[in-house]
């Protein structure tokens, strides 16, 4: 069995929405690197750049090239656990850059996806809270940083946002998109 079905089956096992998330548990799992290795930690200020390659469609949009966004929009996090805005709406098939600032103390993070997926990412987050990840739905902020991330959300619906750093997200530090 080679290592991306061995992925396969862990992100089948784990409901995980991404062969790169399937291969990080997968890699602490078989004891290939520890859980402390991958700390949120590791991650600097530069925005991502956009890697058209590690486009995938989930439920709630798509990665998409900042640079050719139709709208920013700025959001902010703070140490009261909190998002402002709470709620953002866009239009169907509109591609919306974040400006994600935290004004905390502490690191921040914003990550899209289904309320259900942010659910089990946050109790993943409980078990393995020093674990690195970093995929195209989500921005870690450092404090006093400003983080970018550009989605295209081309299916409509009411999506999530959250931080899923271990405590955050458990006092009440989400949000909505509604897209129309």
């Amino acid at each position: 069995m080679n290592k991306t079905t061995l992925a396969l089956i862990t992100a089948g096992v784990l409901g995980a929405t991404s062969i790169a998330t399937a291969h990080v548990f997968l890699m602490v799992a078989l004891g290939v690197t520890s859980p402390a290795a991958l700390a949120h930690g590791g991650h600097d200020d530069k925005p991502k750049k956009f890697d058209a390659s590690r486009v995938e469609d989930t439920p709630y949009g798509r990665a998409a090239d900042p640079k050719k966004a139709t709208r920013t929009v700025h959001l902010t996090m703070d140490d009261r656990m909190r998002f402002t805005p709470k709620e953002i709406v866009v239009r169907r098939g509109e591609t919306i850059r974040f400006l994600v600032r935290n004004e905390g103390k502490v690191l921040h993070e914003m990550v899209l996806g289904t309320a259900e997926e942010l659910a089990k990412h946050a109790e993943l987050m409980r078990k393995f809270p020093d674990m690195e990840h970093d995929e195209p739905n989500m921005a870690h902020v450092k404090p006093g940083a400003t983080g970018e991330l550009a989605w295209k959300f081309d299916k409509a619906g009411t999506f999530s946002f959250a931080c899923l750093i271990p405590g955050h997200f458990e006092a009440g530090m989400t949000g909505t998109v509604v897209v129309k």
